[in-house]
């Protein structure tokens, strides 16, 4: 007979290798769509969202005031920046800091174009992070969390686990813990953040990542960050290595 003390170390052991096992699963947000949501998604003639995508083809093309065009230094975007996307966040050597591609675009444009920052989540860019990333759709996350990303990886990794707001809950708690189970109509995913910049249909437009992570900070009653604060940065890039191997699916359709 079984005594209860091993019996409880029994079941602590095979939550453990469950755990692991739906860690190692991690499904793309894709996956919880329904079958009509998936084919217009994969429509580019039905995914509004392609309409920010070719807005940011433009911009790309577009000379500002001063300095030159994106074109001027990435001549041939759909081979040259196929794949950038993959690889954000990342920490930028020079600075240490870590910069999702919003931020890269951003320092590209005042530090090179000698242009005014767009501005997180204006249209223009939305639509500029959009295109960029549409050019990786397709290839597998392989962003970088050891060396110096460590410490933002472990950041971002203790904001998924920390209990928050007045609810009292942590990201983990539904996207590892409640997966496949539904929320208000929606399906709990595992909250990977590939198809960002995405078109979610509550919002009737297009969105980034931090925009959706500060409607889950107030949806749990937790303080909500600025867009591409820290703390958001941090847990991007652990969703971003939680996803390794999904492909990037932007620009993504979402509930």
């Amino acid at each position: 007979m079984i005594s209860a003390l091993r019996l409880s170390a029994l079941l602590l052991a095979l939550l453990t290798l469950a755990g692991l096992a739906q860690a190692e699963e991690i499904a793309s947000g894709s996956t919880f769509l329904s079958p009509e949501m998936r084919r217009q998604q994969d429509d580019p003639n039905r995914n509004p969202a392609w309409f920010w995508v070719d807005q940011g083809e433009g911009l790309f093309a577009r000379k500002p005031a001063s300095g030159e065009a994106c074109l001027g230094c990435h001549a041939d975007p759909v081979a040259s920046l196929r794949g950038a996307a993959t690889r954000y966040p990342q920490v930028e050597e020079a600075s240490g800091k870590l910069l999702n591609l919003e931020g890269r675009i951003e320092q590209c444009r005042t530090e090179r174009q000698h242009a005014p920052a767009f501005g997180y989540e204006s249209a223009e860019l939305l639509s500029l992070t959009a295109y960029v990333a549409s050019l990786s759709r397709g290839l597998p996350m392989s962003v970088r969390a050891d060396g110096p990303a460590r410490p933002f990886y472990e950041a971002g990794k203790a904001f998924f686990e920390r209990r928050q707001g007045q609810l009292n809950l942590s990201c983990q708690q539904c996207h590892d813990g409640l997966v496949g189970q539904k929320l208000r109509g929606d399906t709990i995913s595992h909250g990977a953040g590939t198809g960002y910049p995405a078109y979610r249909l509550e919002w009737n437009t297009v969105g980034s990542l931090h925009r959706r992570l500060r409607a889950c900070s107030l949806g749990v009653r937790a303080t909500q960050f600025d867009y591409g604060s820290p703390e958001y940065l941090a847990l991007e890039l652990y969703l971003a290595d939680r996803a390794k191997g999904l492909p990037v699916e932007t620009p993504a359709l979402r509930r």
